[in-house]
């Protein structure tokens, strides 16, 4: 059985996905932020990058040298089988949580 994750884990997950082959730290970053609407600092995703890795829902490899970046290569991050399973598994817990609850409507200011 698969353990549950954080939230910051599962919104690092969703933007790794999201960005396939784009996906390095600045990127989740903004995707993340953008998303959420809040700002979210690099050390904010460095930590669940390195846990999911740790976990294995998560591998990286670096990329090709770009003159855009003075040569420097970007670390990529691309979802596992386990890191999709593990999305898998949160998101039939969430729609399970969700199942059944009365209706509400936020009012709009």
């Amino acid at each position: 059985m698969l353990k549950l994750l954080t939230r910051s884990e599962e919104f690092v997950l969703l933007a790794v996905w999201r960005l396939q082959s784009e996906a390095y730290s600045l990127a989740i970053q903004d995707e993340i932020s953008k998303l959420t609407g809040y700002s979210w600092s690099l050390g904010s995703i460095f930590t669940p990058l390195e846990r999911l890795q740790r976990k294995r829902l998560l591998t990286s490899t670096l990329s090709d040298s770009t003159p855009d970046r003075g040569g420097r290569k970007k670390r990529i991050y691309q979802l596992t089988m386990e890191g999709k399973k593990a999305l898998d598994h949160l998101h039939s817990i969430e729609a399970a949580m969700w199942e059944g609850l009365p209706s509400f409507a936020i009012l709009k200011v």
